[in-house]
């Protein structure tokens, strides 16, 4: 691509560690790859100024604001970004394509699944004016995982019989840990369940390109009240760990786990996937390595480990030399380049709304089979109306 390219004009809403991480991705994705539009990081909202104008400096962001209604009207911004609590993601990205305003909204999508659905239904009509949503689901843009998937698709594994997800952190183990809006569920919809689950959940529904119809699962909280910052407790109205076992469209089953509890364990999400004729492991702890075993060499079959640092693994071309291992930060400059892309071409991003939606089902049949103890079905809209 040769001559000055056109700018995409981003407006962010939110700037603490989703933010600085979605600013990495856009002021980077031009730079590693070549890009049909230059993401222009125009501006960034939060709910103080003064906070959002260090942030914007620090960030790389030209100027602030602390009304993100003002950016959603502003006529030199083109695509919203949506990095705030869950409870603000419906209303802002309803707004926002109205306006005729490209939206990418973090994970999960909504707080419920009625949400999901009415933001699913503004992007649709959106969609039909050349506007588009999409989710952000990073791990999908891992070289790894994404391996990992062109191999399921091709057969490379059979019949796919398993799939096993956890995801585990403990970052909360500390019962004194401050209270923080994750632990409310007026605003972050549920605990470990939406942190982390909706990772887990759409990472096996990609992989195997079935959508879960139903589930029975178990969700825990450790410790009911925490510290205040301004003193006294408040209250944990969310889980903070869920264990789930689930079925999907094929009848292939699959298992979750889901904490912010597990000592020792930073970010440790890991997928496997067995299928009739092989298996595929991965772990964000060794980022770079797809496990793939093939078991047709006798006494010699195990786990081939892969690095996929090879140029003809996704993604991996625009970035460094072979062996030159890329981080978690590469998952965003990753995510900003495939939605630039998505908008240039005119055609709906991955994952889509309705993708995330369907995430969002699943996380909501969770919460209802701990609440019945039961076996829950996954419907979508169109099967609810039925």
């Amino acid at each position: 691509m040769t001559g000055v390219r056109a700018p995409l004009r981003i407006g962010m809403i939110g700037h603490a560690f989703m933010g600085a991480a979605h600013s990495y991705g856009w002021r980077n994705a031009a730079r590693v790859f070549d890009l049909p539009f230059e993401p222009e990081l125009r501006v960034l909202a939060g709910t103080d100024l003064g906070r959002a104008t260090d942030a914007a400096r620090r960030l790389g962001w030209a100027e602030a604001a602390d009304d993100w209604r003002d950016l959603v009207e502003r006529s030199d911004v083109d695509v919203i970004d949506i990095c705030t609590p869950g409870d603000l993601h419906r209303p802002i990205a309803l707004a926002a394509l109205r306006a005729g305003k490209h939206v990418l909204c973090e994970k999960p999508l909504a707080n419920t699944a009625a949400e999901a659905d009415e933001m699913v239904a503004a992007a649709a009509e959106a969609e039909a004016r050349g506007i588009q949503a999409m989710c952000g689901f990073t791990y999908r843009r891992q070289p790894a995982v994404a391996l990992a998937h062109r191999l399921i698709a091709e057969g490379r594994i059979g019949d796919i019989r398993h799939i096993r997800v956890r995801y585990l952190q403990d970052w909360l183990s500390d019962p004194e840990a401050p209270y923080t809006w994750r632990l409310d569920a007026a605003r972050s919809g549920s605990g470990s369940l939406g942190d982390l689950g909706a990772h887990a959940v759409d990472l096996a529904q990609w992989l195997t390109g079935e959508r879960i119809t139903g589930v029975t699962a178990r969700t825990r909280r450790f410790v009911p009240r925490r510290p205040l910052l301004d003193g006294g407790t408040g209250e944990v109205t969310v889980d903070d760990a869920a264990h789930a076992i689930v079925e999907f469209r094929s009848g292939l089953l699959g298992t979750f786990e889901v904490t912010r509890y597990a000592l020792g364990r930073k970010n440790a999400f890991a997928v496997e996937v067995n299928g009739s004729t092989g298996s595929l492991a991965w772990d964000f702890e060794r980022n770079n390595e797809l496990l793939h075993y093939r078991g047709d060499e006798g006494a010699l079959s195990g786990f081939t480990t892969v690095l996929a640092t090879h140029e003809e693994h996704p993604y991996v071309a625009a970035w460094w030399p072979e062996g030159h291992t890329l981080g978690y930060d590469a998952g965003f400059v990753n995510q900003a380049a495939d939605f630039v892309r998505a908008i240039a071409d005119g055609r709906r991003p991955e994952p889509s709304f309705a993708d995330a939606a369907q995430v969002q089902r699943v996380l909501d049949a969770v919460e209802t089979s701990e609440e019945t103890r039961g076996w829950e079905a996954v419907l979508t809209e169109k099967e609810r109306m039925r």
